[in-house]
């Protein structure tokens, strides 16, 4: 059989969110990739295979690897069936389980659409299955066995297999959700740009579900990113190495610390995201012992010499009829007054709430949320 891109050249590609680049390579080189080299949302890298496995149970920063498996030119759709038609796919999966095609397409005069171009792809996946097996594997378009991945720029074209499984932010704690919900990839940047390493308490006064203090808790107990995932697009590798997983898993389990008690905590007025974030912390080793109360953050005694993380509403939950910019003023006042010593970590949804806050940040940066453009802004707090 004809070896796959990926194995001749050991180089994969990894997707991340707009913002986090430079934070993702850092993050790809010390988990053991190599030839790290940016490009439009995402990052190419190099990894032999102990390390393309860690990378893929460690990752916090990461939203999807992908496995070139053949790369070609393509000027119209006879090229993009032909080459996908020629894909060994009965090596990595089976007529049984299900498969889904997601694509980007730019550039290409005769492919000019993303959903016709995946379209090709799933009938050349499904005959040649047919061909082979006399019947073919079903559509999942939401939670397949496999994910294929269809990048055309121009008239070269890509195929790949998604390594990950899906999307890298379901770490799999998310038990409960209330509306408007973090990604799990932004609230670990955000914690990798406080440099926070458990120095002083962490608190979260508008909690939400618990993303960000889910993500603490995994950042400072060195929790794998995948710990709680059962099922990575890695283990259809035709050369995946059970025992080398494996290993590398207990190696990166046998890291992980215990929770300093009351170094985290959080609070939120809703008691519905309350009882969420005890949920979601649930699911995570020590998670049990962190505080969450019901609690306004203007009902708060005060946080003094803490890291301050937290995501205000941008269209705001239920259970406070109260206009934005008041809300924003209210507690900028609230961080100037009563968290003294403090460093704040805010993420504005809404980055023209900013402007209402009331306080100049010490440096804002650019961070996606979904579709969200929002802004991440520190606040030193005298």
């Amino acid at each position: 059989m004809t070896p796959f891109e990926y194995q001749l050249n050991h180089r994969y590609f990894a997707q991340v969110a707009a913002g986090v680049e430079a934070l993702a390579a850092t993050e790809l080189g010390a988990l053991g990739a190599v030839e790290i080299e940016a490009t439009l949302r995402g990052l190419h890298f190099s990894a032999e295979s102990e390390n393309l496995y860690r990378i893929h149970y460690q990752s916090r920063l990461l939203t999807r690897l992908l496995a070139p498996l053949i790369s070609f030119r393509c000027r119209h759709r006879e090229d993009l069936y032909r080459a996908a038609r020629s894909v060994a796919w009965t090596t990595i999966f089976s007529p049984v389980q299900t498969f889904g095609v997601f694509a980007n397409v730019s550039g290409n005069r005769n492919l000019t659409h993303s959903k016709f171009a995946a379209l090709c792809v799933k009938d050349a996946v499904a005959d040649a299955f047919r061909k082979e097996h006399g019947e073919r594997p079903d559509v999942d378009r939401r939670n397949p066995d496999i994910w294929i991945h269809l990048h055309i720029a121009d008239e070269r074209a890509t195929i790949s297999l998604d390594t990950s499984g899906g999307s890298l932010h379901r770490r799999g704690y998310r038990r409960q959700s209330v509306e408007a919900p973090m990604q799990e990839t932004l609230a670990a940047a955000i914690l990798v740009l406080s440099g926070w390493q458990g120095e002083r308490p962490l608190y979260d006064p508008m909690c939400g579900s618990g993303t960000l203090l889910c993500e603490a808790l995994m950042h400072l107990c060195r929790i794998p990113a995948g710990y709680l995932r059962t099922r990575f697009g890695l283990h259809r590798l035709p050369d995946f190495d059970r025992k080398l997983w494996e290993r590398v898993k207990r190696e990166a389990d046998g890291r992980m610390v215990p929770l300093k008690p009351g170094w985290i905590a959080g609070s939120d007025i809703d008691p519905r995201a309350v009882r969420a974030a005890l949920a979601n912390l649930g699911a995570l080793p020590g998670g049990a012992s962190v505080p969450v109360h019901r609690a306004a953050f203007d009902d708060l005694p005060g946080l003094e010499d803490r890291l301050i993380v937290c995501n205000p509403p941008y269209g705001l939950r239920s259970g406070r009829d109260i206009e934005l910019n008041a809300f924003y003023k209210a507690f900028g006042d609230f961080l100037k007054r009563r968290c003294n010593g403090s460093q704040a970590y805010v993420y504005f949804g809404n980055r023209e709430m900013l402007k209402q806050i009331g306080l100049r940040p010490a440096w804002k940066k650019p961070l996606r949320n979904a579709d969200l453009d929002g802004r991440l802004a520190k606040f030193e707090l005298y």
